[in-house]
Protein backbone atom coordinates (compact mmCIF):
# COMPACT_ATOMS: atom_id res chain seq x y z
CA UNK A 1 0.00 0.00 0.00
CA UNK A 2 2.73 2.31 0.57
CA UNK A 3 4.63 1.92 -2.68
CA UNK A 4 4.32 4.68 -4.68
CA UNK A 5 3.91 2.78 -8.16
CA UNK A 6 4.09 4.72 -11.74
CA UNK A 7 2.40 4.18 -15.25
CA UNK A 8 3.85 1.84 -18.06
CA UNK A 9 1.56 2.11 -20.58
CA UNK A 10 -1.13 4.75 -21.97
CA UNK A 11 -3.80 3.13 -20.84
CA UNK A 12 -2.46 3.22 -17.09
CA UNK A 13 -1.46 6.76 -17.48
CA UNK A 14 -4.62 8.03 -18.15
CA UNK A 15 -6.46 5.58 -15.28
CA UNK A 16 -3.79 7.67 -13.23
CA UNK A 17 -5.14 11.14 -14.73
CA UNK A 18 -8.81 10.25 -13.74
CA UNK A 19 -8.05 9.55 -10.53
CA UNK A 20 -5.94 12.76 -9.95
CA UNK A 21 -7.08 15.54 -8.17
CA UNK A 22 -8.74 17.97 -10.09
CA UNK A 23 -9.99 21.79 -9.82
CA UNK A 24 -13.83 20.34 -10.93
CA UNK A 25 -14.58 16.95 -9.54
CA UNK A 26 -16.61 14.57 -11.98
CA UNK A 27 -19.06 12.74 -10.34
CA UNK A 28 -18.62 10.33 -7.15
CA UNK A 29 -18.99 6.48 -7.91
CA UNK A 30 -20.87 4.04 -5.58
CA UNK A 31 -19.01 0.87 -4.17
CA UNK A 32 -21.96 -1.45 -3.20
CA UNK A 33 -20.94 -4.80 -0.84
CA UNK A 34 -22.37 -7.73 0.84
CA UNK A 35 -21.46 -8.62 4.85
CA UNK A 36 -20.97 -11.92 6.01
CA UNK A 37 -24.91 -12.72 6.10
CA UNK A 38 -27.38 -10.80 4.28
CA UNK A 39 -31.12 -11.64 4.03
CA UNK A 40 -33.37 -11.67 0.72
CA UNK A 41 -34.56 -8.41 1.41
CA UNK A 42 -31.41 -7.04 1.50
CA UNK A 43 -29.93 -8.79 -1.30
CA UNK A 44 -32.99 -7.42 -3.46
CA UNK A 45 -32.05 -3.40 -1.49
CA UNK A 46 -28.53 -3.91 -2.88
CA UNK A 47 -29.68 -4.73 -6.58
CA UNK A 48 -31.98 -2.27 -6.88
CA UNK A 49 -29.65 0.25 -5.29
CA UNK A 50 -27.10 -0.71 -8.24
CA UNK A 51 -29.74 -0.36 -11.11
CA UNK A 52 -30.97 3.14 -9.88
CA UNK A 53 -26.72 4.08 -10.17
CA UNK A 54 -25.69 1.70 -12.62
CA UNK A 55 -24.04 4.16 -14.92
CA UNK A 56 -21.38 4.99 -11.94
CA UNK A 57 -21.64 2.24 -9.28
CA UNK A 58 -19.10 -0.95 -8.80
CA UNK A 59 -21.44 -4.06 -7.23
CA UNK A 60 -19.28 -6.99 -5.40
CA UNK A 61 -21.60 -9.79 -5.05
CA UNK A 62 -19.05 -12.14 -2.84
CA UNK A 63 -19.44 -11.94 1.09
CA UNK A 64 -16.85 -9.86 3.03
CA UNK A 65 -16.05 -10.91 6.64
CA UNK A 66 -13.66 -8.40 8.05
CA UNK A 67 -15.52 -5.32 7.37
CA UNK A 68 -16.82 -3.97 10.11
CA UNK A 69 -17.05 0.07 9.61
CA UNK A 70 -17.94 1.24 13.10
CA UNK A 71 -14.91 -0.41 15.12
CA UNK A 72 -11.82 0.52 14.75
CA UNK A 73 -9.42 -1.41 11.94
CA UNK A 74 -12.84 -2.77 10.60
CA UNK A 75 -12.81 -0.18 7.80
CA UNK A 76 -9.18 -1.48 6.24
CA UNK A 77 -10.82 -3.65 3.58
CA UNK A 78 -13.69 -0.97 2.71
CA UNK A 79 -10.72 1.63 2.35
CA UNK A 80 -8.41 -0.84 0.22
CA UNK A 81 -11.67 -1.22 -1.84
CA UNK A 82 -12.67 2.16 -2.41
CA UNK A 83 -9.23 2.80 -3.64
CA UNK A 84 -9.34 -0.11 -5.91
CA UNK A 85 -12.25 0.76 -7.03
CA UNK A 86 -11.69 4.65 -7.20
CA UNK A 87 -15.37 5.27 -5.11
CA UNK A 88 -15.84 7.94 -2.74
CA UNK A 89 -19.36 6.49 -1.59
CA UNK A 90 -20.10 2.74 -0.43
CA UNK A 91 -22.98 1.52 0.43
CA UNK A 92 -22.61 -1.76 2.82
CA UNK A 93 -25.53 -4.13 3.98
CA UNK A 94 -25.35 -6.79 6.60
CA UNK A 95 -28.36 -8.82 8.29
CA UNK A 96 -28.00 -9.81 12.29
CA UNK A 97 -30.65 -10.84 15.03
CA UNK A 98 -29.57 -7.76 16.50
CA UNK A 99 -29.93 -5.17 13.02
CA UNK A 100 -31.87 -6.78 10.75
CA UNK A 101 -31.75 -6.11 7.21
CA UNK A 102 -28.94 -3.19 8.23
CA UNK A 103 -27.57 -1.03 5.68
CA UNK A 104 -24.47 1.04 6.10
CA UNK A 105 -24.15 4.16 3.82
CA UNK A 106 -21.02 6.09 4.31
CA UNK A 107 -18.03 8.45 2.55
CA UNK A 108 -14.57 8.51 2.11
CA UNK A 109 -12.11 11.63 1.94
CA UNK A 110 -9.06 10.53 0.00
CA UNK A 111 -9.82 7.38 0.52
CA UNK A 112 -10.10 6.98 4.50
CA UNK A 113 -13.66 6.94 6.04
CA UNK A 114 -15.26 10.47 6.39
CA UNK A 115 -18.24 9.55 7.99
CA UNK A 116 -21.33 6.79 8.39
CA UNK A 117 -24.84 6.70 8.62
CA UNK A 118 -26.56 3.17 9.49
CA UNK A 119 -30.23 2.69 8.53
CA UNK A 120 -32.44 -0.61 9.08
CA UNK A 121 -34.46 -1.38 5.96
CA UNK A 122 -38.89 -1.95 6.34
CA UNK A 123 -41.43 -2.10 4.54
CA UNK A 124 -39.49 -2.73 1.16
CA UNK A 125 -41.27 -3.06 -2.09
CA UNK A 126 -39.30 -3.49 -5.16
CA UNK A 127 -39.72 -2.06 -8.74
CA UNK A 128 -41.46 -5.14 -10.21
CA UNK A 129 -44.51 -4.51 -7.54
CA UNK A 130 -45.52 -1.31 -9.31
CA UNK A 131 -47.61 -1.20 -12.26
CA UNK A 132 -46.94 1.27 -14.95
CA UNK A 133 -46.67 2.27 -18.35
CA UNK A 134 -43.50 0.83 -19.34
CA UNK A 135 -42.64 3.37 -21.62
CA UNK A 136 -42.42 6.51 -19.38
CA UNK A 137 -39.81 4.33 -17.23
CA UNK A 138 -37.28 6.57 -16.27
CA UNK A 139 -33.80 6.26 -18.58
CA UNK A 140 -30.49 4.99 -16.95
CA UNK A 141 -28.09 8.19 -16.36
CA UNK A 142 -30.84 10.80 -16.03
CA UNK A 143 -30.58 13.53 -14.00
CA UNK A 144 -33.27 13.63 -11.11
CA UNK A 145 -34.81 15.87 -8.70
CA UNK A 146 -34.33 14.96 -5.04
CA UNK A 147 -37.64 15.81 -2.81
CA UNK A 148 -37.28 16.34 1.29
CA UNK A 149 -40.43 17.02 3.11
CA UNK A 150 -40.81 17.50 6.87
CA UNK A 151 -38.94 19.98 9.05
CA UNK A 152 -36.41 17.03 10.36
CA UNK A 153 -34.87 17.54 7.91
CA UNK A 154 -33.61 20.99 9.49
CA UNK A 155 -33.82 19.87 13.20
CA UNK A 156 -32.74 16.46 13.66
CA UNK A 157 -29.08 15.80 13.80
CA UNK A 158 -29.36 12.61 12.34
CA UNK A 159 -31.50 13.52 10.31
CA UNK A 160 -29.68 16.34 8.85
CA UNK A 161 -26.88 14.33 8.06
CA UNK A 162 -28.66 11.31 6.64
CA UNK A 163 -29.89 13.71 4.27
CA UNK A 164 -26.55 14.88 3.16
CA UNK A 165 -25.55 11.87 2.45
CA UNK A 166 -28.36 10.50 0.13
CA UNK A 167 -27.61 13.94 -2.01
CA UNK A 168 -24.20 12.56 -2.64
CA UNK A 169 -25.64 9.31 -3.08
CA UNK A 170 -28.57 9.82 -5.30
CA UNK A 171 -27.68 13.12 -7.57
CA UNK A 172 -25.24 11.95 -9.78
CA UNK A 173 -22.98 14.40 -12.50
CA UNK A 174 -22.94 17.81 -10.93
CA UNK A 175 -24.01 20.32 -13.70
CA UNK A 176 -24.75 24.11 -14.13
CA UNK A 177 -27.56 23.97 -16.37
CA UNK A 178 -30.65 21.44 -17.27
CA UNK A 179 -32.83 20.73 -19.88
CA UNK A 180 -36.54 20.45 -18.52
CA UNK A 181 -37.55 17.60 -21.16
CA UNK A 182 -34.48 15.24 -19.70
CA UNK A 183 -36.39 15.41 -16.47
CA UNK A 184 -37.90 12.10 -16.26
CA UNK A 185 -37.19 10.88 -12.36
CA UNK A 186 -37.44 12.28 -8.54
CA UNK A 187 -36.44 10.80 -5.31
CA UNK A 188 -38.95 11.93 -2.74
CA UNK A 189 -37.78 11.48 1.18
CA UNK A 190 -40.55 12.02 3.72
CA UNK A 191 -39.17 12.47 7.75
CA UNK A 192 -41.80 10.68 9.20
CA UNK A 193 -40.41 11.03 12.83
CA UNK A 194 -36.96 12.17 14.15
CA UNK A 195 -35.69 8.00 13.29
CA UNK A 196 -37.61 7.32 10.46
CA UNK A 197 -37.73 8.30 6.80
CA UNK A 198 -39.88 6.63 3.99
CA UNK A 199 -37.86 7.09 1.00
CA UNK A 200 -39.74 6.25 -2.99
CA UNK A 201 -38.95 6.82 -6.66
CA UNK A 202 -41.48 8.15 -9.33
CA UNK A 203 -41.15 8.97 -12.92
CA UNK A 204 -41.93 12.37 -14.01
CA UNK A 205 -44.48 12.41 -16.74
CA UNK A 206 -45.02 16.35 -18.01
CA UNK A 207 -48.85 17.44 -19.07
CA UNK A 208 -50.30 20.10 -21.11
CA UNK A 209 -50.85 23.45 -18.48
CA UNK A 210 -52.02 26.01 -20.86
CA UNK A 211 -48.78 28.17 -20.54
CA UNK A 212 -45.50 27.72 -21.27
CA UNK A 213 -44.81 25.70 -18.44
CA UNK A 214 -45.78 22.26 -18.10
CA UNK A 215 -47.84 20.41 -15.78
CA UNK A 216 -45.72 17.63 -13.75
CA UNK A 217 -47.24 14.52 -12.69
CA UNK A 218 -45.84 11.94 -10.26
CA UNK A 219 -45.67 8.39 -10.84
CA UNK A 220 -44.08 6.13 -8.44
CA UNK A 221 -41.94 3.02 -10.28
CA UNK A 222 -40.42 1.86 -7.22
CA UNK A 223 -38.42 1.04 -5.46
CA UNK A 224 -39.88 2.11 -2.15
CA UNK A 225 -39.16 1.65 1.76
CA UNK A 226 -38.65 3.29 5.52
CA UNK A 227 -34.90 4.02 6.31
CA UNK A 228 -34.65 3.64 10.37
CA UNK A 229 -31.72 5.56 11.53
CA UNK A 230 -29.85 3.32 13.91
CA UNK A 231 -26.28 4.82 14.38
CA UNK A 232 -24.22 7.74 12.78
CA UNK A 233 -20.86 9.28 12.63
CA UNK A 234 -20.66 12.22 11.65
CA UNK A 235 -16.94 13.81 10.49
CA UNK A 236 -15.01 15.71 13.45
CA UNK A 237 -14.10 19.11 12.71
CA UNK A 238 -10.37 18.85 11.30
CA UNK A 239 -11.43 16.36 8.76
CA UNK A 240 -14.55 18.66 7.65
CA UNK A 241 -12.42 21.73 7.31
CA UNK A 242 -9.81 20.29 5.82
CA UNK A 243 -12.13 18.39 2.84
CA UNK A 244 -13.73 21.13 2.41
CA UNK A 245 -10.84 23.59 1.28
CA UNK A 246 -11.00 24.85 -2.36
CA UNK A 247 -8.14 25.48 -4.60
CA UNK A 248 -6.94 28.75 -3.91
CA UNK A 249 -5.80 28.90 -8.31
CA UNK A 250 -6.95 32.05 -9.78
CA UNK A 251 -9.83 31.68 -12.26
CA UNK A 252 -9.32 32.19 -15.96
CA UNK A 253 -10.00 35.84 -16.64
CA UNK A 254 -12.82 36.61 -18.31
CA UNK A 255 -12.67 37.94 -22.15
CA UNK A 256 -14.26 40.83 -22.91
CA UNK A 257 -16.60 40.83 -25.57
CA UNK A 258 -16.29 37.66 -26.53
CA UNK A 259 -18.53 34.59 -26.33
CA UNK A 260 -18.79 30.88 -27.21
CA UNK A 261 -21.68 29.11 -29.40
CA UNK A 262 -21.88 25.15 -30.15
CA UNK A 263 -21.77 26.04 -33.60
CA UNK A 264 -19.68 29.03 -34.44
CA UNK A 265 -17.78 28.54 -32.25
CA UNK A 266 -16.34 31.26 -30.80
CA UNK A 267 -17.74 34.95 -31.70
CA UNK A 268 -16.32 38.42 -30.71
CA UNK A 269 -17.91 41.68 -30.93
CA UNK A 270 -16.06 44.83 -32.71
CA UNK A 271 -16.95 48.40 -32.08
CA UNK A 272 -16.52 51.14 -34.42
CA UNK A 273 -16.63 54.87 -33.72
CA UNK A 274 -19.16 56.80 -35.67
CA UNK A 275 -17.68 58.21 -38.88
CA UNK A 276 -17.55 61.65 -39.63
CA UNK A 277 -17.80 61.74 -43.38
CA UNK A 278 -18.14 65.99 -43.59
CA UNK A 279 -14.61 66.01 -41.88
CA UNK A 280 -12.91 62.94 -43.92
CA UNK A 281 -10.36 63.40 -46.83
CA UNK A 282 -11.47 62.13 -49.86
CA UNK A 283 -8.49 60.44 -52.30
CA UNK A 284 -9.13 62.06 -55.30
CA UNK A 285 -11.42 64.77 -57.07
CA UNK A 286 -14.58 64.01 -58.63
CA UNK A 287 -15.15 64.06 -62.24
CA UNK A 288 -18.16 66.64 -60.83
CA UNK A 289 -16.07 68.89 -59.17
CA UNK A 290 -13.76 69.01 -62.33
CA UNK A 291 -16.53 69.76 -64.46
CA UNK A 292 -17.76 72.56 -62.27
CA UNK A 293 -14.27 74.07 -62.19
CA UNK A 294 -14.13 73.82 -66.19
CA UNK A 295 -17.42 75.13 -66.91
CA UNK A 296 -16.44 78.18 -64.43
CA UNK A 297 -12.84 78.81 -66.00
CA UNK A 298 -14.80 78.84 -69.47
CA UNK A 299 -16.93 81.42 -68.53
CA UNK A 300 -14.58 83.52 -67.03
CA UNK A 301 -12.61 83.80 -70.40
CA UNK A 302 -15.44 84.24 -72.36
CA UNK A 303 -16.59 87.51 -70.11
CA UNK A 304 -13.13 88.15 -69.87
CA UNK A 305 -13.39 88.47 -74.11
CA UNK A 306 -16.57 90.38 -74.41
CA UNK A 307 -15.41 93.16 -71.80
CA UNK A 308 -12.54 93.40 -73.84
CA UNK A 309 -13.91 93.55 -77.29
CA UNK A 310 -16.51 95.99 -75.78
CA UNK A 311 -13.69 98.40 -74.55
CA UNK A 312 -11.87 98.20 -78.44
CA UNK A 313 -15.50 98.95 -79.82
CA UNK A 314 -15.58 101.95 -77.36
Amino acid sequence: MLEIKTAKTRKGKRELEKRAPKLVESGKKTLILHGTKTSGVLNAVLTQIYHLKKDSAVKYSRKNENIKPFESGGETSLEFFSMKTDCSIFVYGSHSKKRPDNLVIGRTYDHHIYDLVEVGVENFKPMESFTYDRKTAPREGSKPFIAFIGEGFEAVDELKHFKEVLLDLLRGEVVENLNLAGLDRAYVCTALSPNRVFFTHCALRLKKSGSIVPRMELVEVGPSMDFVVRRHRPPNDSLRKEAMKTSREKPKKKEKNVKKDALQGKIGNIYIPDQKVGETALPYKAKGVKRERREAKQKKGSDEHASKRKKEDS
